[in-house]
């Protein structure tokens, strides 16, 4: 049966150079794989018996093919063995219970007879104990289910001083069933007193809970054989890397209408996090983008539909049920309560309202801009590119359409008409900002506008074979000052197009540490007929033409800005399991001047000037005050205590929104319809000082 698919892979896997790489953002939204949180229900109320929970000759079959794969054709190619087992079995019960408030301990006892036989699940296709330990899960959770509506009958005291430990990915496995109890017990009463600081009845508050704790059962009895086994192969792929992932038939399906139906909406990228729903980012062009109300990391707790409809709470909601509810036809009217990411847990909400739209795709072309910065009396004119993803209309091209679009072609009509004009600009930004990737072909045709010519980057696939991706044009679109503006959700294609320009020597990257995401993906069928599912594998990785590769570490800026907080964590470098950073040997090419630049002068006056910005004070502020809510663990459960922490929070969000206000020469009279006053990108305005820095300085060079 190996060799049967091995033909067929073997010529999928050989034309890797051509495959474009996954975009890291896309793949943390639709590939999320907590049983909790992200398994699609079914479209019924109809409950699956437990008879039916067991693996079928389907699953054994998918299981001898995955294992196949990922150990022949997988970039790490991990052997199967008792190591691994152990890793699997833990993120199996971590993708079930993450928040460890279902299972107790004497469940995990009880289990641990199986840690080092996981690698028997997949070597001999042996699942049975997959699905024992999942069916104790779904006692345990209709068990909580209950006895919280139970709760919700009697009365709380708010006045009691005790805290409620919402966050419990670090904690220990509930002891007892009394722990458990009391651990629930504060839960329900923290959603209470949520709800009472929203100012909802009793009467409301209690319906609204009581729906919650229901779907919370009704969700996991909807599970069928098939969703248990996807997150089996899950915690198995997941142990291995974190962006190779396993699609059951339904989930295939549920893959490609996402896909075809991503531009749809209010144009926001989703994942599932302690019980929330949280936006991962905002894809230009859309609704939500384009209402500037709602940005990265808020989190959405309530769905309304149309201007008057009540507001669905879908606080632990599966993330596909969640998506069902935002998405509708184009023109409609949404409603989303939302927690701000700069508020703490039990922070009271606030309501915004999208009209749904699809992504204006002339939104995610490249499009230009100039931004004037005023040195020593005259005016510098830098010109900025904006380029949100790199795209290719690779079928007009296939057809030889003459005017087929692409990132490469807009870009260099874009830069023709900047530096041709009567007053043309002094330096070009390219702005790569939340630019999560794309072609790979683009990312190299792109780079081609600014060098003479050479290799971009290397590509090394399972079985260690490197090549190149090379511009063979020797003619250059701009010869004059460069700069690459990155942050941490700058990925894949844009850090292989920064990378290039940083390793000639041909312009300055400023910003943030990029994502780290120097791997790329292909989705390959199990099977011929759609019976078995798909398998997403890692099968190569970038490498820089310097030798170092841009997986783990990202790019790293010339120029580093301040809002780089906990770079460490961020993107690649905070998933688990992710592939180290390596290298290869360097590959001979041509810098853009003899001696590479030394831009460390840059660093010290870029300082001097953020630490004198009230307006870059402001943003490091609210970027602190995120990562303070992020890593909010427990919360105080005394009514007083929690209205005060409210005031508080809510008057140092006013005050920082007003004095940035100010900083941009608004008043706060010019707000007189709600609307904030338009404001200068700061991060945008640097990155021009900096180019600006470069003109005004001679450029040092390394030896």
């Amino acid at each position: 049966m190996q060799q049967c698919h091995q033909f067929s892979l073997d010529r999928i896997f050989g034309r890797f150079l051509s495959i474009r790489s996954t975009r890291p953002l896309c793949s943390a939204v639709l590939v999320t794989f907590s049983v909790l949180s992200a398994c699609t229900a079914t479209a019924d109320t109809r409950q699956i018996s437990l008879d039916s929970l067991s693996p079928t000759a389907e699953h054994r079959q998918a299981t001898e093919v995955i294992s196949y794969l990922m150990q022949q054709y997988h970039y790490s190619r991990v052997s199967i063995d008792d190591e691994l087992s152990d890793q699997i079995f833990d993120r199996f019960l971590d993708l079930l219970d993450r928040q460890k408030t279902f299972f107790l301990a004497s469940d995990i006892q009880e289990f641990e007879k199986y840690r080092l036989g996981f690698d028997d699940a997949l070597n001999k296709a042996q699942l049975n104990p997959v699905f024992e330990i999942f069916k104790r899960f779904r006692a345990r959770v209709e068990e909580r289910s209950e006895f919280a509506q139970q709760l919700l009958t009697g009365e709380f005291d708010f006045t009691i001083d005790e805290n409620y430990t919402f966050n419990r990915e670090d904690s220990q496995w509930l002891q007892t069933q009394k722990s458990a109890d009391e651990l629930w017990r504060k839960r329900v009463k923290n959603d209470v007193l949520n709800l009472r600081l929203a100012e909802r009845t009793t009467e409301e508050l209690t319906k609204t809970l009581q729906e919650r704790y229901a779907r919370m059962a009704r969700r996991i009895s909807q599970l069928s054989a098939n969703e248990v086994f996807q997150t089996f192969v899950n915690a198995y792929t997941l142990s291995v890397e974190p962006h190779t992932s396993y699609f059951s038939p339904r989930s295939s399906e549920n893959f490609k209408i996402n896909m075809s139906l991503s531009l749809e909406g209010i144009g926001a990228a989703l994942r599932t996090e302690n019980e929330y729903t949280v936006v991962q980012n905002v894809i230009t062009g859309g609704p939500a983008a384009m209402s500037e109300k709602i940005g990265a990391e808020d989190r959405i707790i309530g769905v309304g539909e149309g201007e008057s409809k009540e507001i669905v709470d879908v606080v632990s909601w599966p993330l596909s049920d969640v998506v069902d509810l935002i998405r509708g036809p184009k023109g409609s009217t949404i409603r989303l309560r939302i927690l701000p990411a700069d508020a703490l847990e039990g922070a009271p909400p606030t309501v915004i309202t999208l009209v749904r739209d699809k992504i204006k795709l002339e939104e995610q072309a490249a499009k230009s801009s100039v931004v004037d910065v005023l040195r020593n009396g005259e005016t510098q004119r830098f010109g900025v590119i904006d380029l949100p993803t790199f795209y290719l209309d690779s079928a007009a091209m296939a057809q030889g359409q003459p005017d087929f679009r692409s990132t490469t072609r807009d870009v260099q009509r874009l830069v023709k008409e900047l530096t041709s004009a009567t007053d043309g600009v002094d330096g070009i930004i390219i702005d790569l900002r939340g630019n999560g990737g794309g072609s790979l072909f683009e990312a190299t045709q792109l780079t081609g506008l600014f060098i003479k010519s050479g290799p971009i980057v290397q590509i090394r696939n399972s079985s260690g074979e490197i090549d190149a991706e090379e511009d063979s044009d020797p003619s250059v679109a701009y010869s004059g000052p460069l700069a690459v503006l990155v942050d941490r959700n700058s990925a894949s294609a844009s850090e292989i197009f920064a990378a290039a320009i940083q390793d000639y020597g041909r312009g300055v990257v400023v910003g943030e540490p990029t994502f780290g995401k120097g791997t790329v993906q292909t989705v390959a069928p199990l099977d011929n007929e759609g019976k078995l599912g798909q398998l997403k594998i890692t099968m190569a990785k970038f490498f820089r033409v310097n030798g170092g590769s841009t997986q783990h570490r990202g790019v790293t800026p010339d120029v580093l800005f301040p809002t780089a907080l906990d770079s460490d964590a961020q993107g690649e470098r905070g998933l688990d399991n992710a592939l180290a950073w390596s290298d290869v040997a360097a590959i001979d090419f041509d810098s853009w001047s003899k001696s590479k630049p030394d831009y460390t002068y840059l660093q010290p006056l870029h300082e001097s000037r953020y630490r004198a910005s009230d307006s870059f004070t402001l943003l490091i502020e609210e970027l602190e005050a995120q990562r303070v809510a992020r890593g909010q663990r427990d919360i105080s459960l005394v009514e007083e205590i929690r209205q005060k922490e409210n005031l508080e929070q809510n008057a140092d969000r006013e005050k920082r929104r007003e004095l940035y206000r100010r900083a941009f020469g608004a008043s706060s009279g010019d707000d007189e319809e709600g609307d904030e006053p338009a404001v200068a990108d700061i991060i945008l305005e640097e990155a021009a000082n900096v180019l600006n820095d470069i003109i005004d300085h001679p450029v040092q060079s390394k030896p």
